[in-house]
């Protein structure tokens, strides 16, 4: 008995206009003795009207429905029933734009389903689906515990770095509420960053272009989606494109390349935060910088580790500002990480890591 009270059951509202969608997905979640289905709509405005009565801990939303769309709904929900959504949506350019609209307006994450010429395909999705539904519960208990235990971030001081010693070159990887956390910070960065960026951020196929299209229009600096074999260039961010794992190669010391790779090698995710921070470990050794923020599991650990080792600099989002706390813990668990730190805080970590106020300063002396 004593169980049951410390971990209950998380309560689940599917909200649906397929009556097809909203069976399929009660039996895969009742399936799993952690999670309730306390009840189903068929649209926005029964949601909202379910909302009030069965008070769940977490929504799944279908994205597109008759009426009252997805994306409405959820604006009603986050003003009226602050929660957790999670929204279900096909992985088509329209509704990867609608989805990052979703995560603007305050969902946790989201599942692509998919179609096929036969049927609705939706077993794939069971596993990813549970996960994150028990991390929205999970994150929601962990913020209502928060005032009362609030502590002030943690950092690590670290030596200052030295002029002859800057970033080359900087790996960030991230998962779940990463569209919005890089929506804050790579906008802030310069247009003349004297180091590029590459990103892993994992998200299913169809999603990663519009993705980094939106980016780029809020950022000085550039955002695309990274291209096989193309030179890596200064001041511009490569975000991995959905299917391929991303590495670096660096053929000379003056000339990087990006090399792209739809092979699944032994990870969960592809891209793959770990193949891409290795790649960069073994071409940048101590120039490399390692950054890992929100998201679930321990994918980017090992290339955090690597990194770390070859003498790089590595940086962890702190527990605060995270969406979920996983795969900075998992870095901060093994001792890899240089230095932790609040979400807002890791743009001016990378231009000092990069040396560009001391770069700048030089070059005003200069001439």
């Amino acid at each position: 008995m004593n169980g049951e009270f410390e971990n209950p059951q998380i309560r689940v509202l599917i909200v649906d206009d397929s009556a097809f969608m909203r069976t399929a997905l009660s039996r895969m979640l009742t399936a799993d003795a952690g999670l309730w289905v306390v009840g189903t709509a068929s649209g926005g405005a029964e949601g909202l009207q379910k909302m009030a009565s069965l008070d769940p801990d977490v929504v799944t939303l279908d994205m597109q429905m008759p009426g009252m769309d997805g994306l409405e709904t959820l604006r009603r929900i986050m003003a009226q029933f602050p929660r957790p959504v999670i929204m279900v949506s096909s992985a088509t350019v329209k509704e990867a734009e609608i989805t990052l609209n979703a995560l603007e307006a305050g969902a946790f994450d989201y599942v692509p389903k998919q179609l096929s010429p036969s049927s609705l395909d939706i077993l794939h999705i069971r596993e990813q689906l549970v996960a994150k539904i028990k991390a929205a519960a999970e994150s929601q208990r962990s913020r209502d515990r928060l005032p009362l235990s609030r502590k002030p971030p943690r950092t690590v001081d670290l030596p200052a770095r030295k002029l002859n010693e800057p970033a080359a070159l900087v790996a960030l990887g991230i998962s779940t509420g990463g569209p919005n956390a890089l929506q804050e910070i790579l906008p802030t960065l310069p247009a003349d960053l004297p180091v590029p960026v590459v990103v892993v951020q994992h998200m299913p196929p169809g999603f990663t272009t519009p993705f980094a299209e939106r980016l780029n229009k809020l950022s000085a600096i550039s955002i695309r989606e990274a291209s096989h074999g193309e030179l890596v260039q200064p001041g511009v961010v490569y975000i991995a494109p959905a299917g391929s794992n991303l590495r670096v190669i660096r053929p000379t010391e003056s000339r990087t390349v990006i090399f792209l790779s739809e092979k699944r090698e032994d990870q969960q995710h592809i891209p793959s935060v770990d193949i891409m921070m290795q790649s960069v470990a073994l071409a940048f050794h101590s120039q490399a910088m390692g950054v890992i923020m929100t998201g679930m599991g321990s994918d980017g650990a090992q290339g955090m580790s690597a990194i770390h080792r070859e003498g790089g600099f590595t940086l962890g989002q702190d527990e605060a500002s995270c969406a979920v706390y996983g795969m900075p813990r998992v870095c901060a668990e093994m001792g890899i990480l240089d230095r932790v730190v609040p979400l807002g805080q890791i743009p001016n970590e990378i231009l000092h890591a990069a040396c560009y106020r001391e770069e700048r300063a030089i070059r005003t002396s200069a001439s």
